[in-house]
């Protein structure tokens, strides 16, 4: 099992509040995250709730989140 795989099975995801991006427009491609996790970011597809989570630790989060800030992808 990958340490990803072990983090989602450690987190009790039963109580996470979802968020979407205010960037998103209603019925697009979205992806939604549940802050408040120590040490780790859930993130889920908006069209998929009931789908599989990604868990990434934060700090991985954190560093992605400040790439696309960046626009170290381009125009996504």
């Amino acid at each position: 099992m990958s340490e990803r795989s072990a983090m989602a099975d450690c987190v009790d995801l039963s109580e996470a509040q979802w968020f979407k991006s205010s960037y998103s427009s209603s019925g697009g491609n979205c992806a939604e995250v549940a802050p408040g996790f120590t040490g780790v970011m859930p993130v889920r597809d908006s069209k998929d709730p009931s789908g599989p989570v990604l868990v990434f630790p934060s700090d991985a989060w954190e560093s992605f989140v400040s790439a696309v800030r960046s626009g170290e992808f381009g125009d996504l």
